[in-house]
């Protein structure tokens, strides 16, 4: 098996701006989903782990529950060519209804994604 030290340098170089390039991103899911769904947790993260297996390059660096605000929090690695919107939109399929919304960022500039339950439809009223 060939080591990163045993590349030419350049290629040390390509590899290091490779996966520079990766953009992190979060996905959340709001306390009031996982009220309802209180399963989809291991649906997520066996979702996740299947896209691991199938997209190269994409990975879940860690997840965990942010108490502060009750959410459910997974901190993806995605390739350049790949995006948030679509792992998402992959995942509704999978789950009961929903609605995805990118939040904006957190402090450390990472986009962060919630998902939530849809919106009452207000047209009934």
């Amino acid at each position: 098996m060939w080591r990163t030290a045993d590349l030419h340098p350049v290629r040390q170089n390509l590899l290091l701006i490779i996966s520079l390039m990766n953009q992190i991103a979060e996905l959340r899911v709001s306390p009031h989903y996982l009220k309802e769904h209180p399963w989809v947790i291991q649906g997520i993260t066996g979702f996740l782990s299947a896209y691991f297996m199938e997209k190269p390059g994409f990975q879940v660096q860690r997840h965990f529950d942010e108490i502060a605000s009750g959410m459910h929090v997974w901190v993806c690695e995605l390739p350049p060519n790949m995006k948030m919107t679509r792992l998402t939109a992959r995942l509704q399929a999978d789950i009961p209804p929903s609605t995805v919304t990118n939040i904006g960022h957190n402090p450390d500039g990472i986009p962060q994604f919630l998902l939530d339950l849809p919106s009452p439809d207000l047209s009934n009223t």
